[in-house]
């Protein structure tokens, strides 16, 4: 029985994908707790769909759903959390940027923490992207208070009946362990590998990683003063 899904949201990553299987199936062997894949095809407009179904096909850990048009990266990971069945789910880059066994480095944490999210140290990125995202980082965290470093770092575990209660909206991707916390849960952040992109291209630039969260800021803000929490003590 599964115990954990890893999703991985794809958007015209066909020059990645035979790495993403390979490194995402070695993983398998090694991974702490049981695990499958759940690829979410983005609207993918290159050949991403037809090798994501080849790679189901014939890996049986494997599985996948494909939008019919792209809907963004928050949409992408929406969908997968609400179609995840397992105790626990994980969010990975098909960009590889970051380490699938780092992931055993996370679940080791998770027990206490309803988060647990991973700090790229010692970023291969460019100086603009590197700069764009420590600036975005403090914004972030001046507006939410969540104590998070790297809230975009790719690489997170979360329990499932904490990600399924998150209402997910256009850049809330960048808001995860805020969003956690809304719901009185606990979080940590844990230092991972971080590696330079070998294939495909970027799907961000500035505005998206600078000028984009800080409107999404103001976004949170509202849900949070509306946000609903609420705890069932009993039932009959």
């Amino acid at each position: 029985m599964y115990e954990f899904t890893i999703i991985v949201p794809v958007y015209n990553e066909e020059e990645n994908l035979e790495r993403v299987e390979k490194e995402l199936l070695a993983y398998t062997k090694v991974a702490s707790k049981r695990t499958k894949i759940l690829f979410v095809n983005d609207g993918s407009k290159d050949k991403s769909e037809s090798l994501i179904q080849l790679i189901c096909s014939r890996n049986e850990a494997c599985s996948y759903i494909s939008f019919k048009e792209n809907r963004g990266l928050s949409a992408a990971i929406k969908a997968g959390f609400d179609v995840v069945e397992t105790t626990l789910l994980g969010y990975i880059d098909s960009d590889l940027q970051t380490a699938p066994e780092d992931f055993n480095l996370l679940l080791e944490k998770i027990g206490p923490y309803d988060l647990v999210t991973g700090v790229r140290s010692n970023r291969k990125d460019t100086f603009v992207k590197n700069m764009s995202s420590k600036i975005a980082n403090g914004i972030r965290r001046a507006f939410t208070h969540d104590g998070m470093d790297d809230t975009g770092c790719p690489l997170k575990v979360i329990k499932t009946e904490y990600a399924k209660r998150i209402p997910m909206f256009k850049g809330l991707h960048r808001f995860l362990p805020a969003m956690i916390l809304l719901q009185n849960g606990k979080v940590l952040q844990v230092t991972v590998q971080h590696f330079p992109r070998v294939a495909g291209t970027a799907k961000f630039g500035v505005w998206n990683r600078l000028i984009g969260p800080l409107m999404d800021c103001f976004a949170y803000l509202w849900m949070k003063k509306k946000y609903i929490n609420y705890e069932i003590k009993s039932k009959g």
